[in-house]
């Protein structure tokens, strides 16, 4: 099933798709698709826009994104040298618009309001990692089967939101690919001083009309947004080389005032980067 910005084909007359993504990078743009997405991430590591926030996903993960949530994979190509995720595709009504709606699946109702914006399963993985490792080798009888018991182990595990704010749209081609391109700027010049004319132009929109634009879909600044690009990116470097210094890897990743860097990165991770660095 090829992704396409803002749509996911469906094969015709198949409630449920099984999908997976062995790639050396995962598709790296933005899109959103009306089928709910469980994935578990086999292989790989790198950054997840959804909606509003920008996320950090690695090998272990399984993943919910709701229908219509914008989203984006940016795979960090020098941590692994495949990435790998398997994928289940289907709507609230793949099964009949009063499926979900009976007695007996009462317990799936919380799953499908947290996928509204999109969550990480934090506990419980083990039974869902074994239920994803059975599907190739199922028909599609059994892969139905196997959605339902992963969305009752996910209902019944401990989860956190990938987003705080979703934009309610269908976004059109050509919104998909200006924010795409918006998001593809910031992720990949992060680390540049990037101005309010560079990324305007890059919308093909004035100044004034970006910056409208950007906050009703996110519900934040354009700039606010970078900055939680710049810590995520500081968090992975804290981890993966301890021999830098933390204002080196804070000047690295676009900070050029340590204490506006300091401040930023406690009220988005609530702990100082010492302390963060300390955890790992």
């Amino acid at each position: 099933m090829r992704v396409l910005p803002f749509k996911i084909p469906k094969p015709k007359d198949e409630a449920l798709v099984y999908q997976i993504d062995r790639e050396k990078v995962f598709y790296s743009q933005l899109h959103q698709h009306g089928e709910i997405q469980i994935s578990y991430i086999e292989k790989g590591s790198g950054s997840l826009i959804v909606g509003d926030s920008i996320n950090e996903y690695k090998q272990g993960d399984i993943l919910v994104i709701g229908g219509y949530i914008p989203h984006v994979f940016r795979s960090d190509a020098n941590a692994s040298d495949e990435s790998v995720m398997y994928t289940l595709f289907f709507d609230y009504n793949s099964f009949g618009k009063e499926f979900f709606h009976l007695t007996d699946l009462a317990l799936t109702h919380d799953f499908f309001k947290k996928s509204e914006h999109g969550m990480k399963v934090l506990s419980n993985k083990e039974k869902i990692i074994a239920l994803f490792n059975q599907l190739p080798d199922q028909n599609k009888v059994e892969r139905i089967a196997s959605l339902l018991l992963v969305i009752n182990e996910i209902a019944k595990s401990e989860t956190q939101p990938l987003a705080s704010f979703v934009y309610r749209k269908i976004y059109s081609d050509d919104e998909g690919k200006r924010m795409s391109s918006v998001f593809k700027f910031a992720m990949e010049h992060y680390h540049e001083q990037i101005t309010l004319e560079q990324i305007s132009e890059k919308a093909n929109m004035s100044k004034n009309a970006f910056c409208r634009y950007f906050k009703k879909r996110t519900n934040k600044t354009f700039f606010q947004f970078l900055i939680e690009i710049r810590i995520e990116n500081v968090c992975k470097l804290i981890v993966s080389q301890p021999e830098l210094s933390i204002s080196m890897i804070s000047e690295q990743c676009g900070f050029t005032n340590i204490a506006n860097f300091n401040r930023k990165f406690k009220e988005l991770k609530g702990c100082t980067p010492s302390k963060y660095r300390s955890l790992f």
